[in-house]
């Protein structure tokens, strides 16, 4: 998907009317330059791009086609189909799927054009005979697992397995990596046991005669807390999209904002209860603003009156239960608020921001997650500079 020319209409205050609810503005240059900077802190090492469950739901389209643009090389995806949507905007780049190789869906390896990782000895035996069968090329890369316990083989059996399954006539390992699993704790000792490991197992399989041409472990918390385990690449993920995963880190540039626009404001008097169930009644006279989102475009039901969004760059407080599609705002000290104003969810108003983390914090669990749970329903606006460059429903690419 490539840019089109810059749309007149700029984001402003006050939201046209979408056809769905709530936008999610991304600015794609921010995307770009904290890929540089995170480009420029590894150095030596190629910065690669985690672009998996739809770019951490920011649009994948318009996410690996600005990185493709700025340079990035390297993409890391979840499954094929994913893969696919790369390869779309990436005509050129290196594409891998982290979620290993099955003959059911070789062919579309080679349709693509992308790498498999390879998590089990049993998936080595099926990629070696699937190359073997159809000739192909393409390359892989072998997942070690040092001590995640979710994917790869185990560290301890890899030297063993890789000198049987290496003997196979289809068989070239690309690459070798690991996954960290506490690299967000820079004081825990296990990303240096992990490393360890890793280090030991490769440099096995170089003694035994295999040529690693890739090594690669930091994801982003390793970038910022472990530089020693950069090795020849590492996977930018979390931060590409504006957040540091290392608490008191680094800052980014900010990459999204949520808004949903004021559908409408009524008064109410004392005692009216707001909402499901009525779990907020007035204790005065007051003023409520009804918004359009709710928990089908990811904001999570177990945030209901609990949290403060930004109307007119001041707090505002959510009331009553968050509905499927809405949920309702208490005004009363917004006498000029109107149908038609922008509530900032997400992002900056003014000199005031809301954080993805102030919601993680809540829900007790991480910005990753606030961020792949926007609804695919969402309209996607993408700015750069400033400009609107497209404006699109991920339904449209599903």
């Amino acid at each position: 998907m490539a840019f089109a020319e810059p749309l007149p209409e700029p984001i402003s205050a006050s939201l046209r009317r979408p056809e769905t609810g709530g936008t999610l503005t991304i600015d794609v240059a921010a995307i770009a330059a904290n890929w540089r900077t995170l480009a420029r802190r590894t150095r030596t090492a190629e910065c690669a791009a985690v672009v998996k469950a739809n770019a951490y739901g920011l649009g994948v389209e318009a996410v690996t086609s600005k990185l493709d643009g700025a340079g990035c090389k390297t993409f890391f995806v979840a499954d094929l189909a994913e893969a696919r949507r790369v390869r779309a905007c990436a005509r050129g780049a290196v594409i891998y799927v982290l979620g290993g190789f099955s003959p059911d869906i070789g062919p579309g390896y080679i349709d693509v054009g992308a790498r498999p990782v390879i998590n089990s000895t049993t998936e080595l035996a099926e990629w070696d005979a699937f190359v073997a069968a159809n000739n192909w090329r393409g390359g892989a890369a072998i997942h070690v697992d040092t001590g995640m316990n979710r994917l790869g083989i185990p560290y301890d059996r890899a030297v063993k397995d890789f000198e049987t399954i290496a003997k196979l006539p289809g068989f070239t390992i690309e690459g070798v990596f690991t996954h960290f699993a506490m690299a967000d704790e820079p004081r825990h000792s296990i990303t240096q046991e992990q490393h360890d490991r890793f280090t030991a197992c490769c440099d096995a399989l170089q003694k035994a005669g295999h040529d690693i041409p890739m090594r690669h472990c930091a994801n982003s918390a390793a970038i910022v807390s472990h530089p020693g385990t950069h090795e020849d690449l590492v996977r930018a993920g979390i931060m590409l999209y504006g957040y540091n995963p290392i608490s008191g880190g680094q800052e980014l540039s900010p990459v999204m904002s949520l808004k949903a626009g004021i559908v409408r404001c009524e008064n109410i008097a004392k005692g009216s209860g707001v909402s499901y169930g009525h779990t907020w009644c007035a204790g005065q006279d007051s003023r409520i603003a009804t918004i359009s989102i709710g928990y089908a475009d990811g904001l999570a039901r177990q945030l209901s009156g609990r949290v403060q969004f930004l109307l007119h760059g001041k707090p505002v407080r959510q009331i009553g239960r968050i509905c499927m599609d809405m949920c309702m705002l208490d005004i009363t000290d917004f006498p000029e608020a109107q149908t038609g104003d922008a509530v900032t969810i997400i992002g900056q108003d003014g000199q005031a921001r809301m954080d993805a983390r102030d919601y993680a914090a809540l829900l007790d669990t991480i910005p990753y997650e606030i961020l792949c749970a926007v609804g695919k329903r969402v309209p996607r606006v993408y700015l750069q500079n400033g400009t609107v460059v497209k404006e699109a429903c991920d339904i449209d690419f599903l």
